[in-house]
């Protein structure tokens, strides 16, 4: 039993994968799964906190410790690695994602986990979505980034969501806006936090009534 939680930047996804969780039970993986990544190739647990694996510095430490780590991965030696080999990471996170569906009972944030467990009976996929205007409140509310400006906030959440759509399109070749890939698309800027929560928390109790607390 897993639900994973896809969301646009700014729509309040860490915020309701954890109300879900505490009203079931389970636990979060958020920050956790960029952890293990890190952990396998030799790198501290500080150096990925509250980074996101599209962040080009991160990849580019992390390829260079897998190549280190894991050099029969690599083609070349692992100083003479010349780009960040995003395809490594992203088999290795494959790996992980589906580590972490396997011991149930979680609710995963990102990492393109619809698409890595397609086909999986025991998941709900669910994607958080806002209008631009009150997901650039949201980030600049919460202080993401440090304390950037409504343009900087804008153009952070433009980016971040387009490198996501890109993602899942490069390595999936599914559309990262098509709803049918998910099994509900809920409007945070609508519902608020609590009332998305509250529709994935009655879907999963439907779906596992062996989930109760």
């Amino acid at each position: 039993m897993i639900i994973t939680i896809t969301r646009e930047y700014g729509a309040g996804g860490s915020a309701v994968a954890r109300r879900v969780a505490e009203a079931l039970g389970w636990r979060v993986v958020d920050n956790e799964l960029i952890d293990r990544v890190a952990s396998r190739a030799g790198l501290a647990p500080e150096e990925v906190a509250q980074r996101e694996e599209r962040a080009p510095g991160f990849i580019e430490r992390l390829t260079r410790a897998l190549a280190r780590s894991s050099p029969e991965s690599f083609s070349a030696p692992a100083d003479k690695v010349p780009e960040p080999e995003e395809a490594t990471l992203v088999r290795i996170t494959e790996g992980v994602v589906a580590e972490i569906a396997a011991e149930g009972r979680v609710v995963l944030v990102g990492r393109a986990g619809p698409a890595v467990l397609r086909g999986e009976h025991h998941a709900l996929h669910v994607k958080l979505v806002a209008s631009r205007e009150a997901r650039v409140k949201w980030i600049l509310e919460e202080g993401r980034a440090g304390r950037p400006t409504a343009k900087e906030a804008e153009q952070a959440m433009l980016d971040t969501d387009a490198n996501r759509a890109r993602y899942l399109k490069q390595y999936y070749g599914l559309d990262w806006s098509d709803p049918a890939n998910y099994h509900m698309v809920l409007n945070t800027g609508l519902l608020g936090l609590d009332g998305a929560a509250a529709v994935v928390i009655e879907r999963a109790r439907g779906m596992w009534p062996e989930a109760q607390r």
